[in-house]
């Protein structure tokens, strides 16, 4: 599914792309969980790319114990074999993503990699282009099914968060979030 529409005079394909990561707590039955000691939790992490209207361009969902830079190691050349992507240029990323992945997503995929750093760090603001992909993550939490892990195979999971991006972009196609918003005003 390519990102974009004509609806919002955009190109077919994005020319820009948002990685990032989501730890997530998960039953014990899941398979490969495992530990992120940042977010002090056990479970698994879902890493996704999306395009600059907060679509998923790409999923990848692992143990939480891998490092977001070998995350991206997985998860970025699944998106570019996809060839759906020819006019992708930059991939932005938070700090976590720093260091070699830089020079190896250079090398890897031919896009650059651009490191958005927050300049005060004791204080809240809205980072330029990383805050789609934390909008992305919060749509995806407002299915109940998606606040917890619950699935055995990571695949699995995979799958159902693209069946549930596919229903939130028909709600945007239909105008139907629109609708959403008035009733709550009302």
């Amino acid at each position: 599914m390519p990102g974009g529409s004509k609806k919002n005079d955009r190109e077919e394909t994005p020319s820009v792309l948002i990685i990032d990561s989501q730890s997530v707590k998960s039953d014990s039955w899941a398979e490969d969980v495992g530990y992120d000691a940042g977010k002090k939790i056990k479970g698994i992490k879902r890493h996704v790319v999306v395009d600059v209207l907060g679509l998923l361009m790409g999923i990848v969902v692992h143990s939480a114990g891998i490092q977001d830079r070998d995350g991206a190691k997985i998860l970025l050349p699944r998106v570019h074999d996809s060839k759906r992507f020819p006019r992708v240029e930059v991939v932005f990323a938070d700090g976590g993503y720093a260091g070699q992945l830089i020079d190896w997503t250079l090398d890897q995929t031919g896009w650059r990699l651009e490191i958005v750093k927050r300049s005060d760090l004791h204080a809240f603001k809205v980072l330029p282009k990383r805050w789609l992909v934390e909008r992305t993550f919060g749509w995806l939490m407002f299915w109940r099914i998606l606040n917890r892990h619950h699935e055995r195979k990571h695949d699995t999971a995979e799958n159902l968060l693209r069946i549930v991006m596919i229903r939130n972009m028909l709600r945007f196609l239909t105008g139907e979030h629109q609708i959403a918003k008035r009733k709550k005003a009302a």
